[in-house]
């Protein structure tokens, strides 16, 4: 009897499926809203959008880690160019 055979048939208290492959996480879909929206712009990781719809299938996805969803980067402006930028540290403002 192999480890696989006796983690399906034992189970382990290290192993969250016992041997058996773990479902697909929902987020890592084309049709998730993690990264960009169906219609090619941006999605939760960037502007926080379809927060609701990620949200969910993120705490529908059960992987036995207590995982914290990240906040959105709001770094990429879907191609448009940023108006400015301020140093925290200095307040000096760059065009």
């Amino acid at each position: 009897m192999g480890l696989q055979d006796l983690l399906k048939t034992k189970g382990s208290n290290l192993s969250k499926h016992d041997g058996t492959t773990p479902p697909t996480n929902p987020l890592v879909e084309k049709t998730s809203g993690l990264h960009a929206k169906p219609d090619g712009k941006a999605g939760y990781s960037l502007d926080g959008g379809q927060s609701q719809e990620v949200k969910k299938a993120y705490n529908e996805y059960e992987d036995g880690v207590a995982n914290i969803i990240p906040q959105p980067s709001k770094l990429d402006l879907n191609g448009q160019r940023p108006k400015g930028y301020t140093n925290p540290e200095t307040g000096q403002t760059y065009p």
